[in-house]
């Protein structure tokens, strides 16, 4: 290596510095120390006791963590395809060349910007079985379907029955898709002009345009928001936790993973096991995302390959 070259690494190291330090910080160093306690009794007011697999072995048997993956799981499967073809048919609509859609644009990306614990104050009054204004938009519906059916039908009470809690709560998810919006509407922007003008030549309507022209040339676009949000969902916690003033709900329908490690910390004082926990939803949620990536490989199409 030359002196140029070792003046070069050294300035680079210099200038990302700054990202290293943070990283080692808060992503390397809270890794690191979560696998080590994981292995240990460790009650955060007294030292950590080494006792090997003993953990893990409960984790096997433990009904709420069970719970809370299934429920994690169950929130993942919907919320993801929902939000992200909410997200995607906004930013094709908004792309249009309709009038008022810089209006628009700024209307769907602002709830975006609202924080999680208003987020969770708002919606829990949206989403109040009684004077909530989802039901209050329900009820002229259920009112009509009531008549002809001639049988009683009510709107849901969402964070009362656990059949309707997870459901709420991805109701309330779909009110931050803004992000999403965003991203794929500079996407959007990429597509070549020409591809369209071909399209329109060989005679193809917008949904044949959308399917074969836009959707593959925004596959990297889709992806990446695809696997934000399976991190987004299987880490869930503030909006939940806030609604339900604990995050387990009606019959721990909204007890998720993220809640549950909370609940194991600060509550129960179980760091260990918290940190078991933490462990063994990093690695789901690395596994999904790898088998995400494998499955996609082949549709994703990257200019230039």
């Amino acid at each position: 290596m030359t002196g140029q070259e070792k003046y070069n690494l050294r300035m680079g190291l210099l200038f990302i510095s700054p990202w290293l330090c943070g990283f080692i910080l808060t992503a390397l160093y809270p890794l690191v120390s979560s696998l080590g306690l994981s292995f240990t009794d460790y009650s955060v007011l007294s030292k950590p006791v080494f006792v090997g697999t003993d953990n893990y072995r409960d984790l096997a048997t433990d009904e709420l963590f069970w719970q809370s993956l299934w429920n994690t799981f169950y929130f993942a499967a919907i919320s993801i395809p929902l939000n992200l073809g909410l997200a995607l048919a906004l930013a094709i609509m908004l792309n249009l060349n309709l009038p008022g859609k810089k209006y628009f644009r700024t209307i769907y990306f602002l709830p975006s910007l609202v924080p999680m614990v208003c987020l969770a104050v708002l919606w829990q009054w949206m989403l109040n079985g009684r004077l909530g204004l989802i039901n209050a938009m329900l009820r002229p519906i259920t009112d009509v379907l009531s008549a002809v059916l001639e049988v009683s039908i009510s709107p849901p009470n969402w964070l009362v029955d656990p059949a309707y809690a997870k459901l709420g709560l991805v109701l309330a998810g779909m009110w931050g898709v803004g992000n999403a919006v965003v991203i794929f509407m500079a996407g959007l922007q990429d597509v070549p002009r020409a591809l369209y003008d071909a399209a329109d030549l060989d005679g193809c309507n917008f949904w044949q345009k959308t399917r074969h022209v836009t959707l593959p040339i925004i596959s990297p676009v889709i992806y990446f928001n695809g696997i934000m949000g399976l991190i987004g969902s299987f880490q869930v916690f503030a909006v939940p936790y806030v609604m339900t003033d604990g995050g387990e709900g009606p019959a721990r329908s909204l007890l998720f993973a993220a809640t549950y490690i909370f609940n194991k910390t600060f509550r129960s004082l179980s760091m260990g096991y918290a940190c078991a926990i933490s462990l063994i939803l990093f690695l789901i949620i690395l596994a999904l995302t790898l088998v995400a990536t494998k499955l996609t490989k082949r549709h994703i199409h990257y200019e230039g390959k």
